[in-house]
Formats: structure tokens, sequence, C-alpha cells
């Protein structure tokens, strides 16, 4: 017997939603991108799964604050001022240029006018935003489906939280490659990383890999409905080997498949064993010093 409330939702059919979304959410982190104070690994970019959708949570503006949220519910983005005021953008089948023109006038009419790098990030064709043609599909229930994997998948990493007490990264949505996320750091440096992701600069990925880490992670691909992910950086030898069940040599990452973990009678325990057994082949394998990094279960 399966878990029902883990949704399904097969990557070949919402493709071309999932592209389109992918660049709407990339959108609306440059704007948050553009008023919050930098945080040490990119972490003021991100966006949050919540009750309705994906939100950019509360951000600093003059002497107030605004958020942007991708209800799933609704299907509007709502934009938000601490002042009382709000406006809405129509989520439904159209081009990026459209949305994104939608998005600046209602920004605009608010009083917040961003100043951002209009082309998107780690994908292989960087479409200018206001010229982007191309994408423009959105399936509703698809992107509901997917908000609600996010859901699941967010439970559970906030689980595995709880057992480090070291440095580690909140439970967050990276727009550039559209990944739900967690890292924990090791709290030594890290050599310089080589860089490498699509329309990227090299400091991006300096800044976001300075320090040792395993990160962990879900991503709307590499399996037939998505995949949950595990690597270190710097990867210390024997790891591929430690974890030879999930390996994948061609992205030198771990991946479960979602619909090993949806399928499970017991999928949270099976997302679990794959966290927990990524983590100690990296920290193992490093030398992290454990007992110092992670909390005493009772």
């Amino acid at each position: 017997m399966t878990d029902s409330s883990w949704p399904r939702l097969r990557v070949s059919d919402w493709t071309d939603t999932r592209d389109t979304l992918h660049m709407w959410t990339q959108i609306v982190g440059k704007v948050r991108m553009a008023y919050a104070p930098p945080v040490n690994h990119w972490w003021h970019v991100t966006l949050y799964p919540g009750p309705r959708g994906l939100s950019t949570s509360a951000v600093p503006y003059g002497q107030g604050a605004f958020d942007i949220e991708f209800d799933f519910i609704d299907h509007v983005l709502r934009v938000r001022v601490s002042d009382g005021r709000s406006r809405e953008v129509t989520l439904e089948p159209k081009p990026v240029a459209t949305f994104y023109g939608e998005l600046l006038e209602a920004l605009s009419s608010l009083g917040l006018e961003p100043r951002i790098h209009a082309v998107p990030n780690e994908v292989e064709t960087a479409i200018p935003f206001a010229e982007d043609k191309t994408h423009c599909s959105y399936d509703g229930e698809a992107a509901q489906r997917f908000w609600k994997q996010l859901l699941q998948a967010q439970r559970v990493f906030e689980r595995f939280r709880t057992e480090f007490v070291g440095k580690a990264s909140p439970v967050h949505f990276f727009w550039g490659a559209m990944d739900l996320a967690y890292t924990r750091f090791s709290g030594r440096l890290a050599p310089p990383h080589p860089g490498g992701a699509p329309n990227c600069p090299p400091e991006v990925m300096a800044e976001g890999y300075s320090h040792e880490l395993a990160s962990f992670g879900f991503w709307p691909g590499g399996g037939e409905e998505g995949a949950f992910y595990a690597y270190a950086y710097p990867e210390p030898e024997g790891y591929a080997e430690r974890n030879a069940a999930y390996y994948d040599q061609s992205l030198r990452e771990c991946l479960l498949p979602y619909e090993t973990v949806a399928s499970s009678p017991d999928p949270e325990s099976a997302l679990l064993e794959f966290l927990r057994s990524t983590y100690l082949a990296a920290a193992d394998l490093a030398d992290w010093d454990r007992p110092a990094l992670e909390a005493l279960r009772p």
C-alpha cells in the first residue's frame, strides 16, 4: 500500500509548465535579491514553500516590507506591502515576456522598481525575460501537485535538519536550478569551486561553495517523477563507493527517484534513510567532527 499524500507527477506530463514556471520563479527570486540584504551562500535570494505555494517571505523595503507569493490554490501571483496594499498577476498560460511585464507593472504601482539582471541563470538557453515568448505554458493542477511535492519534501528535510547543530542552511527553494535544498557544513573552508553552471558567473558558485558541505535536495528532473539528491563538496575519496546504491557517475551525485519514495509503504522513512546514509558517508570520509556537530537523540 502506498501513501497517497505524496502527489504523483510525471515530469514528461508537465515539462512545458515546469520550464515556464522555472522562468517565473527566477524573475520573482531576482526581485527579492534586489532588495534583500546579502547573506552567505546566497541564502537571501531563495523562495520558501508555504501553505498556499511559494513565497519570498518578508523582504525589507524602506521602513516596511513586501512579499511575493505564488498562490497555487487560487493561481495568482500576489504582491503585498506592509502598508496594506496589494496587487495580483493571474497565473495562466502566457509567455514569460507577458508575465514579466505584468509583474513589473504591479510592482511599480506599489512603488517597487527593482533593478535586476533580467536574463535567467543556470539554464543552457538564456532568453531575456522581456523577449521570452517560447515558455508560455501553465497547467494549474500540475503546478499545484509540484508545490505539494515540495511540502512533503520540506517536512522530511526539516525533521532531518533537527539532527544537526552545526552550521546549516534553511530548507529553501533555489530558483536557479529549481530545487528545494538543505545543506550542512563541517566548519572548514573548501577549495575554490571550479564553476561550470551554465549562464552563471564563477563568483556565484565560489560563494555558494566556499565551505566544505554536504547538500541534499529535491529536483523536478533526474527521474520519471523527479529525484531527491545528495552530494558532498569537495567529494571525499570513497564517497561514490560507499553510496554505490545511489551514486550517479554522470552527475556525480546520489539520486533517489521520487517515485521510489512515493510508492514506498513508509515514504518518510525511505527518504530519511537516504538523507542519513549519504550524510554519514560525507561526514565520516571527510573526518567531520560529528560529536560536536550532531544533536543528541533522545
